[in-house]
């Protein structure tokens, strides 16, 4: 799978693949991730007692750690430095982020916290390499340190990576993701303009009746099965201090197991439409929704099993990768202006009130279709439309 990331102009693409591990690169993975966990846990160390003494604890200090700390333990000399050097990056950007919100007083709920130690038994192994920490060679994967990993090679890279990532899920598979310049597919012009309009009923509703998306429901079909797995593990769930049980542990893997086909299937329907909707137009404007809030509601559940954000992220994706034109449109007050007039009603539709009518113009339209409608319109991708329908102060943003 590939997914497409901004950086700079062209931007930059991660194309991940599956590893075949042997029992030797199995060992050889676990003790790096070890040797990584402990780079770590002693970074958190080093920053809590910084913090206290009031010191600084920037790259530059937690690196000379690093290297006095290779110089005295051969266990950690042992594995190679490039993964140990790239966790010290990741725990100075997480502590980085955190001290940012505290410094601009976000709330708590909204803040990223301070790094925390590494379980063993909680975490699973994530390697950053660089490309000076890595080679292909044979179609396999060699990593310093003397380690060979097989690469199921599902397509070719399009261009030579600069990083990659070795990891493994919570199923117990190992994949490496590399990181290419985002390769650009520009297609042919159609003339046509889209607007979208997110929902729960349907989980995007167009100005083009063929471009629809209706609720999948993948979850929902789950739903029994995952029941079912729910009711083995609490039957099975060991008592407070004493370790898991075989069958626990069986029931636990088959459950995760089912959620990840599930978030298979949500990512390869939002692929499939995206793809769809990028090739038959030229221009999209797409509702700037955040379906966060819906965690907090009595839709919650069919808000996430229609997979909002994963869907918009692939199609704004998909429009970067074809060189097409994606808007944000500001989401203020679509469900109460007229797609043909602009006018405004007086109070909010209630959700139970799915169709449209407008006082000014009489207009009549189901509810999801004239919000849609007014994507265009905000966007300026209709020619037809009123001036000024956007709400004060809200900016259109440009998504590629």
């Amino acid at each position: 799978m590939a997914a497409v990331r901004e950086n700079g102009g062209g931007g930059h693409a991660r194309y991940t693949y599956r590893l075949r591990v042997s029992a030797t690169a199995g060992a050889g993975l676990e003790g790096e991730w070890g040797r990584c966990r402990w780079v770590w846990n002693e970074c958190v160390a080093r920053s809590r007692k910084a913090h206290a003494e009031g010191e600084g604890c920037g790259s530059a200090r937690l690196d000379r750690m690093l290297t006095r700390a290779r110089a005295v333990t051969p266990w950690l000399a042992a594995g190679s430095c490039v993964p140990q050097q790239q966790i010290i990056r990741d725990f100075a950007a997480s502590r980085t982020k955190a001290l940012k919100d505290v410094k601009d007083r976000l709330p708590l709920r909204r803040r990223a916290g301070m790094p925390r130690h590494k379980r063993k038994r909680e975490t699973d192994p994530t390697l950053n390499y660089t490309r000076r920490g890595f080679r292909l060679k044979d179609g396999r994967l060699h990593l310093a340190g003397g380690i060979v990993l097989t690469v199921v090679w599902s397509r070719p890279l399009p261009a030579e990576p600069s990083s990659v990532r070795v990891y493994r899920d919570r199923l117990g598979a190992w994949y490496c993701s590399f990181v290419v310049p985002a390769p650009l597919e520009p297609l042919p012009a159609t003339g046509r303009v889209i607007g979208i309009d997110w929902g729960v009923r349907e989980t995007a509703t167009t100005t083009s009746d063929a471009h629809d998306l209706p609720h999948a429901q993948h979850g929902q079909k789950a739903k029994e099965r995952l029941s079912r797995y729910d009711r083995m593990m609490a039957r099975r769930r060991p008592k407070k201090g004493q370790p898991a049980s075989k069958g626990h542990r069986e029931a636990k893997r088959w459950r995760a197991k089912a959620y990840a086909k599930i978030a298979r299937q949500r990512q390869d329907t939002a692929r499939k439409w995206a793809k769809k909707v990028v090739r038959d137009h030229d221009a999209i404007a797409v509702e700037d929704f955040r379906p966060k809030f819906l965690a907090r509601t009595s839709m919650a559940r069919k808000a996430a099993d229609a997979a909002i954000g994963a869907t918009k992220q692939a199609l704004i994706e998909m429009g970067r990768k074809h060189a097409r034109d994606v808007r944000l449109v500001h989401p203020a007050y679509t469900t109460m202006d007229c797609g043909s007039c602009g006018a405004r009603t007086k109070h909010a539709l209630p959700l139970s009130e799915r169709t449209y009518t407008c006082t000014a113009c009489g207009a009549v339209c189901p509810r999801d279709k004239n919000s849609a409608r007014v994507m265009l319109v905000r966007a300026g991708l209709d020619p037809a439309g009123v001036e000024g329908a956007r709400p004060p102060g809200a900016l259109l943003q440009e998504a590629a």
